[in-house]
C-alpha cells in the first residue's frame, strides 16, 4: 500500500495530555486529583455523545462548554467545593494542557517527508488555537479542523468527514493517529487508516474491529512510512 499523503491526528488525549490537570487538581484537593481527571475526562466525553446523538444535535454545545459541564459534574460527584476561583484555575489549565514529549520532533520529520499534516479534533477553535501555540506547534501543522463546523461530535461520521473535505483526498489516503481507542476504532470504521496510540496499556475495543496499527507512541506514525 501506497505511503499516507496526510496524517491527521487527535489533539486531547493525542497531542496534549488531559490528565496532566491532574497536577493543579491535587494541589486543589488533596488525594482527589486523579480521580477527578479521570472523572472528568470521561464525563466530557459522554456529553459530546449525548448532544451529538438528542435530537438531531438540537441540544449541541461547544467543546469547552461541555468541558466545563463535566468539571462541574465531576466535582459534585466527588463530593468537592469547586466555586467560581477553582474552576476558573482548572480551566485555565485545560487551556495550556501539556503536550506529549514527542509531538514538535514527529511533526516535524512529517513535514520533511513532504506530509501534509493536521489536527482533527472535537475541540472548538479558540480551545485548539490556544492549546497549538501553548505547545509551541504553530507552524508544523497544515490544517487544524474542529468538529464545531458541523456540530456534531466524534465518533459522528460528519466529524471524520470534515478531514477529508479538508484535505481534499479519500479516506484511505489518510491516516488518523489517536490515543482513544474509541476514536481510532470510529475512523477506522470510516476508512482512515487508523494508528491507536496505546500509551495507558489498554485493551482496545471488543466490537470486531481493529485498527490498522497500534503503537505506544506518536514515533510509531513512522511505520506507515517504512
Amino acid at each position: 500500500m501506497d505511503y499516507p499523503k496526510v496524517v491527521l491526528f487527535d489533539a486531547y488525549g493525542t497531542l496534549f495530555d488531559v490528565y496532566s490537570v491532574g497536577l493543579l487538581a491535587e494541589q486543589l484537593f488533596p488525594g482527589q486529583g486523579q480521580a477527578l481527571s479521570i472523572l472528568w475526562r470521561d464525563k466530557q466525553i459522554e456529553y459530546t455523545r449525548l448532544v451529538t446523538t438528542s435530537d438531531n444535535g438540537a441540544h449541541y454545545q461547544p467543546f469547552w462548554e461541555l468541558t466545563r459541564a463535566g468539571l462541574r459534574y465531576a466535582c459534585k460527584r466527588l463530593g468537592l467545593e469547586l466555586g467560581a476561583e477553582r474552576e476558573q484555575q482548572l480551566m485555565n489549565q485545560y487551556r495550556h494542557l501539556s503536550a506529549f514529549p514527542e509531538n514538535r520532533e514527529v511533526l516535524q520529520a512529517l513535514r520533511t517527508r513532504g506530509v501534509t499534516t493536521g489536527i482533527l479534533s472535537n475541540g472548538d477553535p479558540q480551545m485548539l488555537g490556544v492549546a497549538v501555540r501553548s505547545a509551541g506547534l504553530d507552524g508544523l501543522l497544515d490544517h487544524v479542523i474542529s468538529v464545531d463546523g458541523v456540530r456534531k461530535y466524534k465518533t459522528h461520521p460528519d466529524a471524520y468527514r470534515l478531514g477529508t473535505q479538508a484535505v481534499k483526498r479519500p479516506a484511505n489516503q489518510i491516516l488518523f493517529v489517536s490515543c482513544n481507542a474509541w476514536d481510532a476504532l470510529a475512523a477506522t470504521w470510516f476508512g482512515y487508516r487508523t494508528l491507536w496510540v496505546n500509551r495507558y496499556r489498554l485493551p482496545f475495543e471488543e466490537l470486531g474491529t481493529e485498527p490498522t496499527r497500534t503503537g505506544s507512541s506518536l514515533d510509531d506514525v513512522f511505520a506507515f512510512f517504512d
